[in-house]
């Protein structure tokens, strides 16, 4: 019997490959504090209660964290010491030759696997086989099937690799061990070498393969498939000598696996949460559940105390129509249908009390002339940082605006005091809103002067100041608009102001073309629209010191008509405030001059068609700023009215 001591062998070769193995696998204790995720969940719960209690005290809450699959337990929980596997099994001779005459035997195999850890084990098999039927050659005939008695046995042992699912469980094996042949006995065969019946003998014998465990309950399974390739090294009975051949042959089993041992499965375990955890009634909440140790799919409930969740998987949707302030609680209930496999979770949010904004506004100037136009500004806030919008309404006159600054528009208006409401209202309700009230004086126009000679006129057309106006870069502002005038400029619009009042006197029909630019740097529509401030302001300038606001024509070109470097030079040319060496010393900054001539506004009389002079003013006090590619806006108090 020489396949125990190969047995044994094999055995103890595979207990020292895996010693290793088991050493490295050794158990951790189970920690006893509370998962990641429901700790997570409590801190979350109490940092909503927190800033229940100050309103004051407000964060911007966190994105939910993904939420991952429900999961089966660790390492271990669902790997049995033991399994045990008892089925039937089929070996088919591959391929069939008169050496091979065992052509399709079939009996029982049963093996026990000792699991050292859940992807290693060891496996001890032994199976049996009765013969029907053996193939031979007949002496000068072709090969036939004869009945026939006999049995054969295998006897081995090995390691086996596992992949476990909480589903199914893939193995692979190699065995090694002795095969065992009894006398087989043939009817009716005579006088041939072939016709001689197997012997008992002993043979190497080696099976590699694997299988699929299909896993019913945890202590049972149905092993759907075990396939494997069985070598053996019996004599030839063909040949005289009897010399020991391969044979090559498939072995199939199939049956039940008994499954003993092993650690129980961990409890399953679940954490809440849920974003934001203050809200307003009204706005959308979202709840989240994160399960883990399940071993099936998990079906989800949700209920809440006085509110409204819907949802049936990890996540619901909380309904905070109406909800009066204060604190709610949603809890979720986890189950993958088996005993004991059902946990619950639940997590806080907060409803805060609502408070309407407030608001303030005023009028830029209080007092125009009959048709003229005011611009009114509203100063408002939300103290729950709400999204706000305004509306403005007008006791008379015109008014049209939508946003924080709204324009009074006189025209047609009697002279005397026109009150302006400003309304604004945040994003939730209407009842929400807040008012206030600002006052514009319409004064009454002048009587008309006196005729004036036509020399006169011609005097004074002379001698109109048009001079054309230069900005800083990008300015004026989206943000403030009523900037980005310095102090040269301002002094050379005062004295237009001055001199056009005049001659409205005389031509009062006259008005004054304001055509904007800009250099290139920025976008097309950017340009646009900044050209459209810096009219709207230099209008706003003169309008403020006297000038009738229907006396104006605006034209905003945007990077539109730009000047050349070579039309900028011949302008420093005939600059008579440059010496020749600040001159020269100018054309070094070439570039940047040229892009600072081209950030103006041109003035243009329409009675005469005199455009203003373009001489940027080289040696005003706010030069540095004013030739700056930067687009900082100097911090200096508001122009005085002139």
């Amino acid at each position: 019997m020489r396949f125990v001591p190969r047995m044994f062998a094999t055995m103890a070769f595979a207990v020292l490959v895996a010693y290793p193995i088991r050493a490295n696998d050794t158990p951790r204790p189970v920690p006893t504090t509370k998962p990641a995720a429901a700790a997570a969940a409590d801190k979350d719960v109490a940092a909503h209660s927190r800033a229940a209690a100050d309103p004051a005290d407000e964060a911007t809450p966190a994105a939910p964290a993904p939420t991952p699959a429900p999961r089966s337990g660790g390492v271990g929980s669902d790997t049995p010491k033991f399994e045990l596997f008892l089925g039937y099994s089929n070996v088919l001779a591959t391929p069939m030759s008169p050496s091979n005459r065992i052509a399709d035997i079939q009996g029982g195999d049963t093996n026990i696997a000792f699991n050292l850890n859940r992807y290693f084990g060891l496996v001890g098999d032994f199976a049996g086989y009765h013969a029907n039927t053996l193939t031979f050659d007949q002496a000068g005939g072709p090969s036939r099937d004869v009945g026939a008695r006999g049995k054969a046995f295998t006897y081995m042992g090995g390691p086996r690799l596992s992949y476990r699912r909480p589903r199914f469980t893939l193995f692979a094996q190699a065995l090694f061990g002795d095969a065992n042949a009894r006398t087989v006995t043939i009817d009716g065969c005579s006088g041939s070498s072939s016709c001689t019946p197997l012997t008992n003998e002993n043979s190497f014998a080696m099976a590699l393969g694997g299988g699929l465990d299909l896993n019913l309950r945890r202590h049972f399974a149905f092993r759907l498939i075990q396939a494997e390739y069985l070598l053996t090294r019996f004599r030839d009975p063909s040949i005289a000598s009897g010399t020991a051949g391969t044979r090559n042959d498939v072995r199939l089993s199939s049956g039940i696996v008994f499954r003993f041992g092993g650690n129980s499965p961990e409890p399953p375990t679940a954490s809440c949460s849920i974003q934001p955890g203050e809200v307003f009634a009204g706005e959308s909440v979202t709840a989240t559940a994160t399960g883990s140790n399940f071993t099936r799919t998990v079906s989800y409930s949700w209920n809440g105390t006085g509110v409204k969740v819907s949802g049936s998987d990890a996540s619901a949707q909380i309904d905070t129509t109406g909800l009066q302030p204060g604190g709610y609680v949603v809890t979720a209930n986890l189950s993958d249908g088996r005993r004991n496999g059902s946990v619950s979770c639940s997590a806080r949010f907060t409803v805060r009390e609502p408070h309407p904004p407030v608001i303030s506004c005023a009028a830029d100037p209080s007092s125009v002339a009959m048709g003229g136009s005011s611009t009114i500004t509203s100063t408002a806030s939300s103290p729950d940082g709400r999204r706000l919008s305004y509306s403005y309404s007008a006791r008379a006159g015109d008014i049209s605006g939508s946003g924080s600054s709204a324009t009074l528009n006189t025209r047609g208006a009697q002279p005397g005091r026109i009150s302006v409401t400003c309304n604004v209202n945040d994003d939730r309700n209407p009842a929400l809103a807040a008012s206030s009230t600002t006052m514009v004086e319409v004064q009454a126009p002048p009587p008309p002067p006196p005729p004036t000679p036509a020399p006169e006129i011609k005097q004074l057309e002379a001698k109109l100041a048009l001079h054309s106006i230069y900005f800083q870069t990008a300015r004026p502002t989206e943000e403030h608009p009523e900037g980005g005038l310095l102090d040269s400029q301002a002094d050379i619009l005062a004295a237009l102001a001055a001199d056009f009042k005049n001659y409205l006197k005389y031509m009062p029909d006259a008005h004054l073309i304001l055509s904007g630019h800009a250099d290139p740097r920025g976008t097309v529509e950017f340009n646009k629209k900044l050209t459209e401030r810096r009219v709207e302001r230099t209008k706003h300038f003169l309008v403020e010191h006297g000038v009738p606001a229907d006396h104006f024509e605006l034209k905003a070109f945007g990077e539109e008509h730009q000047l050349t470097a070579d039309e900028v030079k011949e302008q420093m040319a005939d600059n008579p405030d440059l010496s020749a060496e600040e001159r020269q010393q100018m054309l070094k900054n070439l570039p940047v001059l040229v892009l600072a001539n081209n950030r103006r506004v041109d003035v243009t009389l329409s009675t005469t068609g005199q455009q203003s002079v373009r001489r940027y003013p080289f040696n005003a006090k706010d030069f540095l700023a004013l030739i700056s590619l930067k687009g900082g806006e100097r911090k200096t108090e508001a122009k005085k009215k002139r």
